[in-house]
């Protein structure tokens, strides 16, 4: 299934301007690009302050400034702006196999194979938007299954509202914005207006015949394309510097058999050219050219770098199930879009050991179970210094290297740790006495052995409520043989507040 991501910088021009030139004015003083058509210069890109001073793009620069008298004007260069949202389209090859720009403001990506690595769409969003605003880019997106939907949500849906459109919803999400959304052109739009049908869903309504014969033939297609009903091919666009092989077929494929010797093919025809570089592969992206003029991408992500055939191939075959061949496969392109240096090793002993005594290769263990599991499901655990059992730990990624201190040699802790601590009923002989019952999720358990109290206190430099915090942990032993980790949080001259905070393996 296709899935489009479309950017929109609504104030591209003048967030390069502000990005590259030192003596650009604030982002909270007006800033327009002008142009001259015939004898007047007209505005031709605002920023947003300059958006709520009230100019809008295509008054004259004469009028602009009879607005905002300190306007600040500068020289709009397209063709710099073109160029500079190229580069930026190549940028976000981070997020999916397949980019294009779509000048003058917006960038395509498609997804579809991709999003799995981010932990879904909604993800993915989340973080190139905060990414490019952090670089000083307004910027609006959305994903759906075609570009024109994509495209529509990013400038017309109201804000606030999901950027995602599910698979399949094109047509409810569409049916009210306004017909500007088909990407029109400004004549057929007014023309649209004029006919009475201001939204998409009347477009829809209509007979097609009388349509397409008052209006042309353009306002059905872009209808068509924003709905799925017709494929809207892209120009997408490869890094002049990455890693590429490709194969064409006189002949489409199809067959799954087929699909996995030319990915086999493809890996083995990679692996000597990232060899010669010196590079290792963090990331590689499969594409396949359909005849249709469809493009269908899977990609693959690997916990360190690595160049070992076998493995890559087997990564790349699991997602091939992902992939619709259509009416058949004319191109296939295997592309490493993230690498690493990875110097060569000598292996002895087991295939791919280091060499005696090396620590064991888990990359592949990990990028096994990943791309079953899930990215980002996979973890390990990093110690913190901290007094309490539940900031003394932190999640990292599988393979990060861990350079922290250890915890202390002969600490008992169990190996399951309940965060937060779950609150137990029970009953001790005497207030510092280790307890004789208790009862946790609805069950009564009877302790037969005990050992304690670890008095742990808070950590008074965080907050003033940690001050006077007090536990007493206990390690006990119940009938049927399990153990727990209990505390009790309150001092001894009041009512004690028992808890279970882990349990032991």
């Amino acid at each position: 299934m296709r899935r489009v991501v479309s950017l929109f910088l609504p104030t591209w021009p003048t967030d390069r301007i502000r990005k590259h030139d030192r003596t650009a004015p604030p982002r909270d003083r007006p800033l327009v690009t002008a142009t001259r058509e015939g004898a007047s210069r007209m505005v031709a890109a605002v920023c947003r302050a300059a958006g709520v001073a009230g100019l809008r793009r295509g008054m004259t620069v004469t009028h602009a400034q009879a607005l905002v008298p300190d306007l600040v004007v500068v020289e709009a260069r397209t063709e710099e702006d073109e160029i500079a949202l190229a580069r930026l389209a190549l940028w976000c090859l981070w997020c999916g196999p397949l980019v294009a720009s779509d000048p003058p403001n917006g960038i395509w990506i498609d997804i579809a194979g991709a999003s799995h690595l981010f932990g879904g769409e909604a993800a993915l969003l989340k973080r190139l938007a905060a990414r490019l605003r952090g670089g000083g880019c307004a910027v609006r997106l959305a994903v759906a299954d075609t570009p024109g939907a994509a495209w529509a949500v990013a400038r017309f849906a109201p804000r606030g509202s999901v950027p995602i459109v599910p698979p399949g919803g094109m047509t409810t999400v569409l049916a009210g914005l306004p017909v500007e959304a088909l990407r029109l052109a400004p004549d057929a739009a007014a023309g649209l207006r004029e006919l009475g049908l201001e939204r998409v869903a009347q477009i829809a309504a209509v007979p097609r015949g009388p349509l397409a014969a008052r209006m042309g033939h353009d306002v059905l297609r872009r209808l068509d394309e924003a709905l799925g009903h017709l494929h809207e091919p892209i120009a997408w666009m490869a890094h002049p510097d990455a890693v590429v092989v490709r194969r064409a077929f006189v002949e489409p494929i199809s067959a799954t058999a087929t699909l996995e010797r030319v990915t086999d093919d493809l890996v083995e025809a990679l692996i000597p050219e990232l060899v010669r570089r010196g590079l290792g592969v963090r990331r590689l992206d499969l594409a396949f050219s359909r005849i249709d003029g469809g493009v269908r991408a899977v990609c693959i992500g690997t916990a360190a770098a690595t160049r070992e055939p076998r493995h890559l191939s087997r990564l790349l075959k699991a997602r091939l199930t992902a992939i619709d061949p259509g009416y058949g496969i004319e191109v296939a392109m295997l592309t490493a879009a993230e690498v690493e240096p990875l110097a060569a090793v000598q292996a002895e002993g087991l295939p791919g050991s280091g060499g005696p005594g090396a620590e064991p290769d888990l990359s592949v263990l990990v990028d096994r179970l990943e791309s079953q599991m899930g990215s980002g499901r996979l973890y390990r655990a990093m110690p913190v210094q901290s007094r309490m059992p539940e900031r003394s730990i932190r999640r990292v990624a599988a393979l990060a290297s861990i350079d922290a201190p250890s915890w202390p040699v002969g600490l008992d802790r169990p190996a399951l740790l309940i965060d937060p601590p779950e609150p137990i009923a029970a009953i001790a002989m005497m207030p510092d006495a280790p307890p004789a019952a208790f009862t946790w999720r609805g069950r009564r358990y009877r302790v037969t052995r005990a050992d304690g109290p670890e008095r742990i206190r808070g950590e008074w430099w965080r907050s003033d409520c940690e001050t006077a915090s007090l536990r007493d942990y206990y390690r006990v032993e119940v009938e049927d043989g399990g153990r727990y980790w209990l505390f009790r949080d309150a001092p001894m001259e009041a009512a004690p507040h028992w808890w279970l905070h882990g349990v032991f393996g």
